[in-house]
């Protein structure tokens, strides 16, 4: 395997204005993570920033599948939690200024920020706290981090800006997914279609199927934004996000799909940036069902496919290839892209051992965004050299939540999983690809209980190898993350964290 480096590709114009990269430290409020260009000696603060994304939300509630999309728009803009995710994955205090954890590790005690009030004027309390928390966990959410945040055994009010968390158990990384829920105003209602939280930005308008747009929020408890508000423009054509880029009808796009169009960019005299990113293209399988279920299928499946030439095809050389879902940016991550090595010979000889020496026939279910049809198919060429035949059923992205996420009616899948330290999917045998190792689920709960953040990632580590031992999944590739901005936008945030797209940061020089 090559490795690639992740970089940051600034065009000739905007190099020699700029030394590099500027990085600021995350704080509450407005300030922005690890960014671009960051000169703002000309910026408009009034401007409005324009963002050209391919992800759009299924809906606006993160309870109620709203995917990354949501996560992309809301989180830390219009939403806050009581910890913030930085860019580069650290945690740090937003909603609770003060934190006091129990001898035992099963209490914490929070102290909420004085001055905070949702976008209603609903002061933001120990009440909604409470009610946020319990809301994240209740039988009807399907939140990713539900599971890891079941730990929650109550939810006490102490006062007005005082919450006591009780545990069932230690939780070593509690304040980290902390920092992906929402805290709501309980008497919000219907949040799919609307909002009140309590960041930088509210809803102004959401029209489905083409944007959402935010304005600055009356009363904002931190640091101003350094903008006049957002717009997330939705494209379903990568080509319409790019013209929409090249005409200035976008001032940045989140993520660019198609590297073949770099070099007009560049040409073009606009901002490339490459930054880490923790979205795995998966070729998911359905482990409870055969031929799936058998452990030498599921390795001669990953064998039989060039995922090499998969990621050159795709990306043109960036990105990386990965052996399990654990990222290099993680602290367990392992080298484990060639554990099930390309090879054909190997992969025939798998099926034989499993009893499918003349293949068999599956169908894969395939989401009609980004690149997962392409990826599909390539797996079907690839697949037939063995034997293997795909059938592509290709399905909307709320087909598949309900079809592949919520039913679990399918034999395999592709998806990707934007979510950081999202390993501890392979210890929930209810997930939707059903993978059941009594082992892993033993290594990774244990890791919660740990200690220290060195016994957390040495079990961890073992469930890495052991989820790559079995080829639970594919792990295709890693994709790169790439931004692109028109000269003269600054503070955009370079690293892909989760879909986390901090926006108050942003800044746009005087026309």
């Amino acid at each position: 395997m090559t490795s690639r480096r992740h970089r940051l590709r600034l065009s000739a114009a905007l190099a020699a204005a700029t030394a590099g990269l500027l990085v600021l430290a995350g704080c509450a409020g407005g300030a922005a993570p690890a960014t671009t260009d960051g000169s703002s000696a000309a910026a408009d603060p009034t401007a409005e920033i324009i963002i050209g994304s391919q992800n759009e939300p299924t809906n606006l509630d993160q309870i109620f599948g709203g995917s990354s999309g949501v996560t992309e728009v809301f989180t830390g803009n219009v939403y806050e939690g009581l910890f913030k995710i930085t860019d580069d994955a650290t945690v740090e205090p937003l909603l609770a200024t003060e934190t006091e954890v129990s001898d035992d590790g099963l209490v914490y005690t929070f102290t909420l920020q004085p001055d905070a009030v949702f976008h209603s004027g609903d002061p933001v309390d120990a009440e909604a706290v409470k009610y946020s928390l319990e809301r994240f966990i209740s039988e009807d959410s399907i939140a990713a981090r539900k599971r890891q945040l079941s730990v929650i055994d109550r939810v006490d009010v102490v006062d007005d800006k005082t919450v006591a968390v009780t545990l069932t158990q230690p939780s070593i990384s509690f304040t980290y997914n902390l920092g992906y829920v929402w805290i709501v105003n309980p008497a919000a209602g219907d949040l799919t279609a609307a909002e009140d939280g309590s960041g930088p930005y509210a809803l102004a308008d959401y029209r489905k199927g083409d944007s959402i747009s935010l304005e600055l929020a009356d009363d904002y408890w931190g640091e101003a934004p350094k903008n006049g508000g957002v717009v997330y423009q939705y494209y379903a054509d990568p080509t319409a996000l790019n013209n929409a880029l090249l005409t200035g009808a976008v001032d940045l796009v989140t993520s660019q799909s198609n590297p073949d169009s770099l070099a007009e960019f560049d040409a073009g005299g606009f901002q490339i940036i490459e930054g880490t990113s923790t979205t795995k293209e998966l070729l998911a399988f359905n482990d409870r069902i055969e031929p799936f279920s058998n452990v030498e299928v599921r390795k001669a499946v990953y064998s039989a496919i060039d995922r090499e030439k998969l990621l050159d095809a795709i990306w043109d050389g960036r990105g990386q290839l990965i052996g399990s879902m654990v990222p290099p940016s993680e602290p367990w991550f392992i080298d484990l892209a060639d554990n099930n090595p390309y090879d054909v010979d190997l992969a025939a000889s798998l099926l034989e051992d499993a009893g499918y020496a003349d293949g068999f026939t599956f169908t894969l279910d395939t989401p009609d965004s980004g690149v997962h049809s392409t990826v599909a198919e390539f797996v079907k060429s690839e697949l037939e050299k063995v034997g293997i035949t795909v059938e592509i059923n290709v399905i909307t992205d709320d087909e598949w939540y309900q079809k592949v996420y919520t039913d679990k009616n399918f034999e395999a899948t592709l998806q990707g999983h934007v979510n950081d330290r999202d390993i501890n999917f392979y210890g929930n045998p209810d997930f939707y690809w059903g993978y059941d190792n009594a082992d892993v689920q033993t290594w990774l709960a244990d890791s919660e209980k740990a200690s220290s953040t060195d016994e957390q990632t040495e079990l961890v580590k073992k469930a890495n190898q052991q989820i790559s031992d079995d080829a639970a999944s594919v792990w295709l590739y890693l994709n790169p993350q790439l931004r692109i901005a028109a000269e003269g936008v600054s503070g955009v945030p370079q690293n892909g964290l989760n879909s986390l797209f901090y926006a108050y940061g942003i800044e746009k020089a005087a026309s």
